[in-house]
């Protein structure tokens, strides 16, 4: 392929390192390992300090399943697909990934983008097309040939994409770059194209592939970015290792924390020395689970997957980790919803996590990781709704009955009342039979009677005026359902209003 690229693999045996490479976006080929992350492990980890662990708690899993074939793959003439960020969004699940286009300018690693109304795919461009190159190279800057190893959120109706680039060969090193967008298809790069994190440059090793395969997760008005850099001090021998900053800016050009023996402090900027890597691993994927109070890394070892957890300071790890077994040759994408959060079981939304993935299953033709196939199981046993702040988090959208012969509705970490069964049932995405008793310790954050005020705005569509806020609604049906009267308004009246959350 026209650019080349590094790929590290590896299994860990009883005593032995088996070395395979690394999927990068630029090179040929390179010894590099996977591992489980545990002190003295495969890929030259030295051990971090482990602080006293509380809790430890095994998990169980069950509904192992993974499809027939192939779910992704771009159109005729792309060597290879690898690398997933897989965005579970309502009723379709979009993914982007790592490939090649001969047709989309210049020669190199392109990112692509698919989306189907299943995992299991096929997962197709915008109208059942072939898949689409969204972004590739920007000539004359750091990603001037290649991008690769995307990972997209969405925050506040922002898409943010955040990739791997590498201006040519491999000797020169790759770094981290950001492009938003409105509608996950159309890119554009931020801070002038430049690289929001570029190699630390804290250790020269053999591997000179540098910083890139992100990991993005918005948690609490945090963006916590996890990336390998086979620079950091704190990487093994062979520049196995995962590094986490986070920021309130999406950029990390402001207010930058790194995650350091003792925490996540402040530092200058990302530039900023790689002092502890959570995970012994290449091409990892990380997201937070409500369910459970814990972020989730998943990373590649000999039996499948391997999950590992860690609580929200990255302190310690309270549950001990899962494995999604089966063939790979390349890091893992998890199932995640826009903000990067653990989708909830519709099943059973306080007691069991689905896991899925995306990955590479096979070396192709190119001899580099195509073939990507979704497997999964869930987490079971879980307590996920055993506190308020986790019941509001995984139940977001649910409808159960009130205590007073009405219906409740989560929106948003509030609480909802409705007088109308009709109207809760309308905007749920599952009404449940029972209601969860903590819920009852939660404030109702606004009532929904018959008829309450509507109004609608150019522009803007319909909204309920609920003790003086305006709740926007997705849909006028919401509205005549519920017997409300819309009011016309003018768009500046509109935003005159205080906000309530979205419906």
């Amino acid at each position: 392929m026209r650019g080349g690229r590094w790929r590290l693999v590896g299994v860990l045996f009883t005593a032995v390192l088996a070395v395979a490479g690394l999927a990068g976006c630029s090179g040929d080929a390179l010894p590099e390992a996977e591992g489980a992350g545990h002190a003295g492990g495969i890929g030259g980890d030295r051990g971090d300090p482990v602080p006293p662990q509380p809790v430890d708690i095994p998990l169980t899993t069950d509904a192992g399943r993974a499809s027939g074939g192939v779910v992704a793959a771009g159109a005729p003439g792309a060597p290879y697909n690898y690398g997933p960020t897989v965005m579970v969004d309502g009723d379709r699940t979009r993914v982007w990934w790592c490939s090649q286009y001969p047709s989309a300018p210049p020669p190199g690693d392109d990112i692509l983008y698919g989306e189907s109304a299943a995992l299991d795919g096929p997962f197709t461009g915008p109208g059942g097309a072939a898949p689409v190159a969204v972004l590739s190279g920007n000539p004359g800057h750091f990603d001037g040939q290649h991008t690769c190893d995307p990972s997209v959120i969405r925050v506040d109706g922002t898409y943010y994409l955040y990739y791997t680039g590498a201006a040519g060969d491999h000797a020169l090193g790759n770094s981290i770059g950001l492009a938003t967008s409105r509608d996950g298809i159309t890119w554009t790069r931020a801070d002038g194209g430049n690289p929001i994190v570029a190699p630390a440059g804290d250790v020269h090793r053999d591997n000179t592939y540098g910083a890139g395969q992100p990991a993005v997760v918005y948690l609490d008005g945090w963006f916590y970015l996890m990336f390998t850099d086979t620079t950091g001090g704190a990487a093994g021998w062979n520049g196995a290792g995962q590094f986490l900053v986070r920021s309130k800016d999406p950029a990390f050009a402001t207010g930058v924390q790194s995650l350091g023996d003792n925490g996540f402090t402040p530092v200058p900027s990302t530039a900023t020395p790689r002092t502890r890597s959570v995970v012994d691993a290449f091409s990892a994927d990380l997201m937070w689970v409500d369910a459970l109070n814990a972020f989730a890394i998943a990373h590649e070892t000999q039996d499948g997957t391997t999950i590992t957890f860690y609580n929200r300071a990255f302190t310690f790890t309270p549950y001990r980790p899962v494995v999604v077994p089966g063939p790979w040759e390349e890091g893992p994408g998890l199932a995640r919803g826009p903000a990067g959060h653990a989708p909830v079981s519709v099943a059973d939304p306080c007691g069991r996590v689905p896991v899925d993935i995306l990955r590479a299953t096979v070396i192709g033709q190119a001899n580099a990781p195509t073939d990507l196939r979704h497997f999964g199981v869930d987490i079971t046993g879980v307590s996920g709704c055993a506190t308020r702040a986790q019941a509001l988090a995984v139940l977001n959208g649910f409808a159960m009955p009130s205590p007073v012969r009405t219906m409740d509705l989560v929106v948003e970490g509030r609480l909802v009342r409705f007088d109308r069964r009709s109207v809760a049932e309308r905007l749920a995405r599952k009404v449940l039979d029972r209601r969860i008793d903590v819920l009852d310790e939660v404030p109702v954050a606004g009532h929904i009677s018959s008829g309450t005020p509507a109004v609608e705005a150019p522009g803007y569509g319909v909204g309920l005026i609920v003790d003086g806020r305006l709740w926007p609604v997705g849909s006028a049906d919401v509205v005549a359902l519920n017997g409300s009267t819309v009011e016309p308004i003018t768009a500046a009246q509109w935003l005159g209003y205080p906000m309530g959350p979205a419906l």
